[in-house]
């Protein structure tokens, strides 16, 4: 159990850091859903899926890859890999900078496409979001190593000034400044020179000031940086990244393609619209990303430094069975508390709420695609762990094309509901694949059955929650705490030792 309680606690901290940090983020979103109309909030969503695409460019895997070869070296050749790893990061993000000062005009147009008159404000808007890539693209290995280095409190710590930075500057503009104009009119004489109301760009300014923040705070460990680069091992490492990088690409191309391609295959009469609902009723699933996050956080540099051990794949069978479950809860909470998570999605007057809230009966999906998002990550170990990385490319690549191809399909038919579903489909393709080719190269005893029936379990009492119970309050937590005191009755063995251990 000492193993757990190591893994449980870091896991926590990340998770308490996680939690933090989105709830923060989180108070944003109805300030937003209020400032901007359902086709603004939706220009913000597909800047922010475009973001998250070249953001697995600029890291080119190097995270990693980072705590790989952390293990396969000597101690004295650690500082090589720190070295190496940020000097590709630097590489990348030069080129991206030079790509976006030089092409910044072109890509402006085709993201206004016929709309002329609004070239100058993407144009603006792609020279934010760009900084700030680029400024978190040289964040990522400095943050690896404070991971590596067991420091999930220091992490914690640069998250919260991120996420605090951000909103402080989002309520500063979009809050703030207005109340001092309309209160008191002699303000004006401070803004009216540069100030432009309801302007999106300022929650990009946000962004890009509060990373700015953290990688100027992340200069301790950026100054072992040095140029001394190992040509052999960057070359070993470039071979284990390259597969990751692909395999990253394509989970994002899966994770966001749908909402780059709506306002494509979409009237354009609903296409902002549209993606706009679907990326506010999304922010309520936001409680169970962050449950995935934060076992990432935790996940990944265990799952590493432990690999050596003899027990190693009992562990991480037991990990994934207990992730479940955790998810399921979580899941569940959500689902049945929605006719007041609803609120957090309210728009500024009585016909953009119903717009808004006219996605709430999709959400259940939503936290599904979660569910197996957080399934695929734990069953990647395998993979990564036994130097496979080409399996994550094939893996990551066949749920791309599937992506792409029911896009194409349901999109113009259903929407954002086609896309969701597409979602779905895909998770649970790449999910089966990782299963399969995993147990064939890197076999881990997972409880499947067991799994199977926490995930049927709770899928029942969401369905039958929405569907026979219109989304009854009261009904819909008698059944949370019914699955609760299940979940416990048949994990009274492991609940028992678990708390032998702490007396």
């Amino acid at each position: 159990m000492s193993v757990f309680k190591k893994f449980a606690g870091q896991t926590l901290i990340y998770g308490l850091s996680t939690i933090i940090s989105r709830l923060l983020n989180f108070v944003l979103t109805p300030i937003f859903v209020r400032k901007f109309e359902a086709s603004t909030y939706g220009i913000f969503t597909n800047m922010y899926s475009w973001a998250a695409m070249i953001n697995a460019f600029l890291a080119f895997g190097m995270e990693t890859t980072y705590f790989r070869y952390l293990q396969k070296v000597e101690e004295k050749d650690k500082s090589k890999v720190f070295n190496n790893s940020f000097v590709v990061t630097i590489f990348t993000s030069l080129i991206f900078l030079l790509t976006i000062l030089i092409f910044s005009n072109d890509i402006a147009h085709w993201f206004a496409k016929e709309n002329i008159d609004s070239v100058g404000q993407y144009k603006s808007y792609i020279y934010f979001v760009g900084l700030t890539l680029v400024v978190d693209a040289l964040a990522v290995v400095p943050f690896a190593k404070v991971r590596a280095n067991g420091r999930p409190l220091r992490y914690g710590v640069l998250k919260l000034v991120n996420i605090i930075t951000f909103v402080i500057l989002n309520l500063t503009f979009i809050v703030f400044i207005p109340y001092l104009l309309q209160h008191f009119p002699d303000t004006e004489l401070y803004f009216s020179s540069w100030y432009i109301d309801s302007w999106l760009g300022y929650v990009f300014i946000s962004n890009f000031v509060a990373s700015a923040v953290t990688l100027l705070m992340l200069l301790p460990e950026i100054r072992t940086f040095n140029f001394k680069i190992d040509r052999v091992l960057l070359g070993d490492m470039f071979r284990y990244s390259f597969p990751i990088l692909i395999a990253n690409i394509s989970f994002i191309i899966n994770e966001n393609l749908d909402k780059i391609l709506m306002p494509e295959l979409l009237p354009k009469s609903i296409a902002d619209r549209d993606v706009g609902i679907y990326g506010a009723i999304a922010k309520i699933a936001v409680f169970l990303s962050i449950f995935v996050q934060a076992f990432r956080l935790g996940a990944e540099p265990f799952f590493f430094s432990y690999a050596k051990n003899d027990n190693s794949k009992k562990v991480y069978a037991m990990i994934m069975e207990y992730f479940v479950i955790a998810m399921m809860v979580v899941m569940i909470g959500l689902s049945v508390n929605i006719e007041w998570l609803k609120y957090f999605i309210q728009g500024g007057s009585a016909s953009e709420s119903a717009e808004y809230w006219s996605g709430l009966f999709i959400i259940p999906v939503i936290l599904f695609n979660y569910v197996m998002l957080g399934i695929y990550m734990n069953l990647s170990v395998w993979y990564k762990l036994s130097d496979q990385t080409r399996y994550g490319l094939y893996i990551s690549g066949i749920g791309a094309l599937i992506t792409i191809i029911l896009c194409y399909i349901l999109i113009p038919r259903y929407s954002y509901v086609g896309a969701i579903y597409v979602t779905t489909i895909t998770y649970g393709v790449m999910v089966f694949l990782s299963y399969f080719w995993g147990q064939k190269n890197y076999p881990i005893p997972y409880k499947i059955f067991k799994i199977g029936a926490y995930m049927l379990v709770g899928t029942m009492i969401v369905y039958i929650h929405y569907i026979v119970f219109d989304r009854n309050f009261w009904i819909g937590n008698m059944m949370l705490i019914a699955y609760l005191l299940g979940t416990v009755f048949v994990e009274r063995k492991t609940v028992m030792k678990m708390l032998k251990s702490k007396s």
